[in-house]
């Protein structure tokens, strides 16, 4: 792993750089600034894993570098060193998800112990997040199987069977389409409405329309519900546009129609 070390203090980060035994600590390269801006330039030249810095340096702080690093979403921890503990340092150190904070001078040992346990902690972040997209591939590689399988054992009379029950129980949901239909049966909206107008005689689209209305129909026959309630209930929020679909397939209103049954 890399480390920048940024201290304004030349000599002071030179001779860290040279007396302690970083490759004991897990480290394999260390770059020095001597001010945030340096450290923002050697951070864009350079892949850096771990910042060891200097919080109270001339003009801008170790806190305004880190800001700038979770700013631009640079995956590096960070160690700060001061010479005093203020709350007001680390509560900001903190909330820019500083875990580490060294009060100077400190022996070398205590910061090489620092920096190997966050050379650790990345390791075993990194380790998580491969597991976690291995596990995210092989669980797709198994859905695609299974719906692959899937796709393959049913006949087409099953797959209509499978359509229309979806859409019966979905038949309220205003949101209700061929593509979230061929969704959940795991199949391409083109492909599957083919086959249900082969089977059916008809689209997906204009069946879902057909038995809403032959719903709504039911609902009006009983007399127990308004017009305005029959329509949510049948997947329209826009009274309007339901009483536009029963004219067009009833050849009447809503209101004509509960007054003739």
């Amino acid at each position: 792993m890399n480390l920048l070390l940024v201290n304004d203090e030349v000599l002071t980060a030179e001779t860290m750089k040279v007396d302690i035994p970083w490759e004991k600590y897990g480290i394999n390269q260390v770059f020095t600034a001597y001010s945030a801006v340096n450290g923002r330039e050697c951070i864009e030249k350079n892949h850096i894993d771990i910042m060891l810095c200097d919080i109270e340096m001339p003009g801008e702080n170790g806190i305004s570098l880190l800001r700038w690093v979770r700013e631009h979403k640079k995956e590096i921890e960070c160690i700060f060193l001061t010479c005093h503990a203020t709350f007001e340092y680390a509560q900001e150190a903190i909330g820019l998800g500083c875990q580490d904070y060294l009060l100077i001078p400190a022996k070398y040992e205590k910061i090489g112990s620092t920096v190997l346990k966050v050379v650790n902690r990345i390791k075993e972040q990194r380790e998580e997040k491969r597991f976690q997209e291995y596990g995210k591939i092989a669980l797709q590689e198994k859905v695609d199987q299974a719906a692959e399988t899937y796709r393959q054992k049913r006949e087409p009379q099953k797959l209509v069977q499978d359509t229309v029950c979806y859409i019966m129980k979905n038949l309220a949901d205003e949101e209700l389409s061929v593509n979230e239909i061929a969704d959940g049966l795991y199949l391409h909206p083109v492909y599957l409405n083919r086959i249900f107008k082969k089977e059916k005689g008809t689209s997906i689209s204009q069946f879902i329309i057909g038995e809403r209305m032959k719903l709504a129909a039911d609902m009006l026959r009983t007399g127990k519900m308004g017009a305005n309630a029959v329509a949510e209930q049948v997947g329209y929020k826009s009274y309007s546009n339901f009483n536009l679909s029963f004219k067009k397939y009833f050849g009447c209103t809503p209101s004509q129609y509960s007054e003739t049954k």
